[in-house]
């Protein structure tokens, strides 16, 4: 189904055209230059509208990326990313948390899989707990997201992992560590963003091949909000019961989806998913513990 086709119900669009109008008045905004560094070929790493968005440009030479200057134990992070227009087959936009520590890492990732004109856009998410990944789902978005800036939203708390686009849930990694599954809880993670080629995997399974005769490609981005608690080498790593209790994405309304947030992501996952390893059989004849218990 192409993008324009689609038609999100009258009441989920209602109700979170509010909750992106109460949190955009909640947000405590980041000054990317104080909060943030580049990571890699500072060259197309630039700041465009005043300063305002930060562009991040793709060729033949080099991709590029950035991170936050400091890590965070839990919390809510977003930013608002207008992907590469036109034909961007081949390239791969990824905004993700991480702890970058090697085999046993953990890890959230926003991969956004370019496409050739006209296709939809897919969102690639994965989930790395205590070095383990291979949990890639994939969402074929239900708009253009090159035409102007949408919201892209990781919730992480003690019970669970939620991706959010435009505050509607595609993605739930629950935390079933009791059940022996793993789960990141206990490393912090910086937030990154990087833009690079990957025509070797990204559209088609590597069919489409990267046509740099419409490069250089450019993705955007503004708006960054970090609510988290911040990890500092001598006061600890923010799991003390003192801080759980009092940080507001580990309240109970935010350890569960409410009513409204289950009917939208049950819409998403019929309306929109392409792909779940949960349900590859090849990949993994063995259904994965977390499949069984619930995700």
């Amino acid at each position: 189904m192409h993008p324009k086709d689609v038609r999100i119900p009258s009441s989920i669009f209602f109700i979170f055209a509010l909750f992106l109008l109460l949190s955009c008045c909640m947000a405590r905004s980041v000054n990317f230059s104080h909060d943030f560094h580049v990571t890699w070929a500072d060259s197309h790493v630039t700041t465009v509208d005043g300063g305002s968005t930060v562009e991040l440009s793709l060729d033949q030479s080099s991709g590029c990326g950035f991170a936050s200057r400091n890590k965070f134990m839990f919390g809510h992070v977003s930013m608002k990313i207008k992907l590469i227009s036109g034909d961007s087959a081949g390239t791969v936009t990824a905004f993700y948390l991480s702890s970058e520590t090697g085999g046993v890492r953990d890890e959230v990732d926003f991969e956004f899989l370019g496409n050739r004109s006209g296709q939809p856009y897919t969102v690639q998410t994965n989930v790395y707990a205590h070095g383990k990944g291979d949990r890639e789902q994939r969402v074929n978005l239900w708009f253009d997201p090159s035409k102007d800036f949408h919201t892209y939203s990781i919730l992480w708390n003690h019970h669970h992992i939620v991706f959010f686009v435009d505050a509607i849930p595609i993605r739930v990694y629950k935390n079933n560590e009791a059940r022996g599954v793993p789960y990141p809880n206990s490393q912090p993670m910086g937030v990154y963003s990087t833009l690079w080629n990957a025509d070797d995997w990204a559209t088609r399974g590597g069919l489409e091949k990267t046509n740099w005769a419409a490069g250089p490609f450019k993705a955007y981005y503004k708006d960054f909000d970090i609510e988290a608690c911040t990890t500092d080498p001598v006061l600890g790593t923010c799991t003390s019961s003192r801080t759980v209790i009092t940080s507001w994405w580990e309240a109970p309304s935010y350890r569960q989806l409410s009513g409204v947030q289950a009917r939208a992501y049950r819409w998403v996952r019929l309306n929109h998913m392409v792909y779940d390893y949960c349900k590859d059989r090849a990949r993994f004849p063995a259904i994965p513990k977390e499949c069984i218990v619930g995700y």
